[in-house]
Order: C-alpha cells, then structure tokens, then sequence
C-alpha cells in the first residue's frame, strides 16, 4: 500500500469513528439525563449502564476475532449500523421506554462501541508502517484517541442541548440518520482487508507483557468511572442544582480539553520505547493521586464544592489523558504486526471491564450516602484506591520488549 493510500484510509476511518463517538457522547448523555429527570435513582442509572459495559467485555473479544478472520472493515461497519438500531429504538414512542427497555438498547450501544473501537485503533497499527517510520505510531494512535475524545465532548453538549431543544425522541432519530450516512459512506470508499484463520483462543492467549497491560487498563478506568459516570454528573444536578444543559455543556468541555491533552501528549512525552514507556506510564498512573486526593479533602472539609470540582477535574483530566495516551500506545509498541486485532481486543475487553467496575462503584457507593458530598467524597477514596493498583500493575510491563 502507497503511503498516500494509507494516509486516506486513516483519514476516513477517523472520519467515521468521529462521526460514531460523537452519536455515542449524546446517546449517553440523552439517556443519563432523560432518566434522572424522570426521577430515577443513581443505583437505576448504574443498572441501566450496566449492559452498556458488560457487552463490551465480550465484544471487544469477538471484535478482536472478527477482525483477524473476515478483516477491519466488517467490524467497524458492524458498529455503526448496531449503533443506529440503539438509537432508532430509543426514537420509539414514551410509554415503550421502560427501564429493561432502554437498558436493551444499551446493550446494542455496547457492543456497538467496542466493536467500532476495536476496528478503529487497530487500523492504525497495521496502516503506521506504510505511512511513516515507528516513531508515527505514538502520534497517530495520540490522533486517534484525542479527537475522538474531542468529538465525545461534542456529543455531550450534542445530548444535553438537543434534548432540551428537540426531544428524546427527535434527537434519537436524528443520530440514527447520521449513522447509517456514515456506514453507506465506510462500506462505498474503505476497501474490504482479507482475513486469516484465526482461532478464538489466540484473542486471550498472550504474554505476561500484555496480560499486565490489560490489568492495569481495568483498575485505570475503574478507578476513573467509580466517580466520573454516575456520581459527577448526579451531584451537579441534584445536589448543585445545575440544569441538564449547563452539566452537558461541563462535562463537554472536560471530555474536549481530555482529547486535546491526549493529542497532544506525543509533542510532550516522547518514551522512544516500550520499556521506558511503561515505566512513565506507571509514573503518570501514580499521579493521579494528587488531584484525586485533594479533591476529595476539599469536599470534605467544606470547601464549596462547584469550583472545587471544576479545578480538581481539570487538573485530573490533564493527567489522565497524558496516562490514557501512553497506555494506547504502550499495548500497540509491544503488539506484533500480525496478531494485532486480537491483542487490542484483549486490551479493549479489560478497559470495558474496568468500566463495568467503576460503574458499579460509581452508582452503590453514591446512593450509599444521603448526603450528596459524603457520597461523592467515598467515590473519589474509591478511585484513588483503584489508581494504586494501577500503577502497581504497570510496573511489570517493563520486563516486556
């Protein structure tokens, strides 16, 4: 393949997981906010995310599969239509949208979510070697995952404004249009990739470096979702009294200003290779202490809690997004050309995990507490708990090439 070719390709699968990570930030944010206007508990919303993140444990398996046997394309594609379904269901008529309901359409968003990304951060190993030398690979991985945080942004602000604007429903339908534009679009210009026999075992049997890895990967995000899915977004609506479109318009910018961060980490932090890569991994995991802790004890003692949670949020999503950066690229670098899908399907399956995890945290611990700080405050202890063994988990990583 020309470097010109692969340039195009990587532009248009950018292009089309943009478009899909932007439906998934407002679908995630019209459902969360749709059910707590109608008086649904943190522990309801929790459940109803649950299958969101569960189907993405097995799904980021099958994806990993299903690109090594039948290429990238179909799983990609696969995603966007999947996604288009969630969204059409969810534009069904008020009284279908019961809580097994909506919590059936998250299961298709799910799958949906992680079969996309699976696809899409794999094709960027496999199109790396044809457009620049290896020291593109941290870059483009960088791009990958900074815009589409960028765009996720977009779609939280997308979901909080329009459903004010134009209604669950309409919104819903809406997003289901653009869908299926971007998946006639991916199956007309990217070119089918040949598979190759690939047996289900191969995308769970690897190497102490990457079983690390993905360990790791599933306290990170754990550590994150225990207070940032369920808690954060509650606390400014309900104990702060923040209404839906100021809390997406909040949380917007902090997802925004995360990719930028991730984007920009390459110019920043340039490891050169694995090894040292990991070991600044573990450094930047570590670090996230600091923000987590201080947060936590100025909620406690009484500071007031709305810039609180803005400083201390930004100063943890500067670091989270350079550690998130690194772990992106760490398990790409120690990944061989040719079983790669299956490795960062094992990779993707763990952060899914760990989503499921901090969800489950996020909604028991909060509910726990009458007050709204209190509740909040035992997330963040949760989540620096989680960080600990993290960075605890990347320090083996170092004995991989």
């Amino acid at each position: 393949m020309s470097a010109r070719a692969a340039r195009w390709r990587f532009l248009l699968v950018t292009a089309c997981y943009q478009g899909f990570t932007l439906s998934d930030g407002a679908l995630r944010m019209l459902v969360l906010l749709h059910l707590q206007a109608s008086g649904r508990t943190p522990w309801a919303l929790a459940l109803v995310l649950l299958p969101y993140e569960l189907a993405g444990v097995f799904t980021n398996l099958l994806g990993g599969w299903l690109g090594a046997r039948f290429g990238l394309k179909l799983p990609l594609l696969l995603g966007m239509l999947l996604q288009g379904a969630a969204c059409l269901l969810l534009a069904a008529d008020a009284a279908w949208l019961t809580l097994p309901y909506v919590m059936a359409t998250q299961v298709l968003s799910g799958i949906a979510k992680d079969l996309a990304k699976t696809a899409a951060k794999s094709y960027v190993r496999t199109l790396a070697p044809a457009t620049a030398g290896s020291g593109a690979l941290f870059a483009m991985v960088a791009w990958l995952t900074g815009s589409k945080n960028v765009t996720k942004g977009l779609g939280f602000f997308v979901g909080g404004a329009l459903l004010a604007l134009a209604g669950f429903r309409g919104t819903n339908f809406g997003l289901a249009v653009l869908l299926a534009a971007l998946a006639l679009a991916l199956a007309w210009l990217l070119p089918s990739q040949p598979g190759k026999p690939a047996k289900v075992r191969n995308v769970v049997d690897h190497g102490p470096p990457v079983r690390w890895l993905a360990l790791a990967r599933l306290w990170l995000f754990a550590s994150r979702d225990a207070w940032f899915t369920i808690a954060l977004p509650v606390f400014l609506v309900g104990a702060l009294q923040w209404p839906s479109p100021q809390v997406g318009t909040f949380l917007s910018a902090w997802v925004i200003g995360y990719g930028l961060v991730q984007a920009a980490t390459p110019r920043l932090l340039r490891p050169g290779s694995a090894n040292v890569g990991a070991r600044w991994t573990a450094w930047a995991t570590a670090s996230l202490l600091v923000p987590l802790a201080a947060t936590a004890a100025a909620l406690h003692f009484g500071v007031s809690p709305g810039p609180t949670l803005v400083v201390g949020l930004c100063a943890y999503g500067v670091l989270f997004a350079m550690t998130s950066s690194l772990h992106s690229w760490l398990v790409l670098a120690i990944a061989d050309g040719d079983d790669v899908v299956e490795r960062v399907g094992f990779y993707y399956a763990a952060n899914s995990a760990g989503r499921l995890c901090g969800t489950l945290l996020s909604g028991a611990l909060f509910a726990a507490f009458t007050n709204g700080v209190d509740g909040l405050v035992a997330c963040l202890a949760a989540s620096a708990a989680l960080v600990g063994l993290a960075a605890l988990c990347t320090v083996p990583v170092r004995a991989g090439r």
